[in-house]
C-alpha cells in the first residue's frame, strides 16, 4: 500500500481534472488523487469549479479528510485554508474546518410527530374580551372554536368587589340630588 500523507498536512499537487463539484488533485509521491470540493476551494461561493482552476495547474491543498468507503480510500483536500502563494497553514489549529462540519450535521424530520399542548395562551380576544384564544379561533364567528371559560378565584372576588363599590357611589349620588332638591 501506498504510503500517504498525515492528516492536516499541506502540499502542493496538480490539478487532474475538473468536474461540476470540484477538482481531484494530484498528490505528489504516490498515484493517488483527493478532491478538493467546490466549498472547499474558496471562501467565497464557487458555483463553477472551472472558473477557479484549469486541468495542470499547481495548488497549494490540506489534506482534511480520509474515509474508507467501499475498500477504497478517499482523500478530502482543501484550498481555502492554504494561502495559495506561499503554502502557508491559513487555520493551523483546523478551526474552521471543525465549523464547517458542525454544518453539515444531518436534519431531522419532525413534521410526523404531532406537538400537543396543554396549556392555556396568555391573551385576550379582541372581539370578545375573553382570554385564553385569539380572534380568529373566536366561538363569537361562525364556525369558530366553542370554548367553556371557567373563573378563577381571585377573578371572582375582584369582580364582585368592583360590583358593590359601583352600587355604593351610586345611592351616595341619590342621596346627594335628594338633598338639593
Amino acid at each position: 500500500m501506498e504510503a500517504l500523507p498525515e492528516l492536516y498536512t499541506i502540499f502542493q499537487g496538480e490539478v487532474a481534472t475538473v468536474t461540476e463539484y470540484g477538482a481531484f488533485i494530484k498528490i505528489p509521491g504516490c498515484r493517488r488523487q483527493g478532491l478538493v470540493h467546490r466549498t472547499h476551494m474558496s471562501s467565497c461561493r464557487v458555483d463553477k469549479p472551472s472558473e477557479i482552476v484549469d486541468v495542470g495547474d499547481k495548488v497549494w491543498v490540506k489534506l482534511i479528510g480520509k474515509e474508507m468507503k467501499d475498500g477504497k480510500v478517499k482523500l478530502s483536500l482543501s484550498m481555502k485554508v492554504v494561502n495559495q502563494g506561499t503554502g502557508k497553514d491559513l487555520d493551523p489549529n483546523n478551526v474552521s474546518l471543525d465549523q464547517d462540519e458542525r454544518k453539515k450535521r444531518t436534519f431531522r424530520d419532525y413534521t410526523s410527530q404531532k406537538i400537543t399542548l396543554e396549556a392555556v395562551l396568555n391573551t385576550v380576544c379582541k372581539k370578545c374580551g375573553c382570554k385564553g384564544h385569539f380572534a380568529k379561533e373566536c366561538f363569537m364567528q361562525p364556525g369558530g372554536t366553542k370554548y367553556s371559560l371557567i373563573p378563577e378565584e381571585e377573578e371572582e372576588e375582584v369582580t364582585a368587589a368592583g360590583c358593590e363599590r359601583e352600587k355604593k357611589p351610586n345611592m351616595a349620588e341619590e342621596s346627594s340630588r335628594k338633598r338639593k332638591k
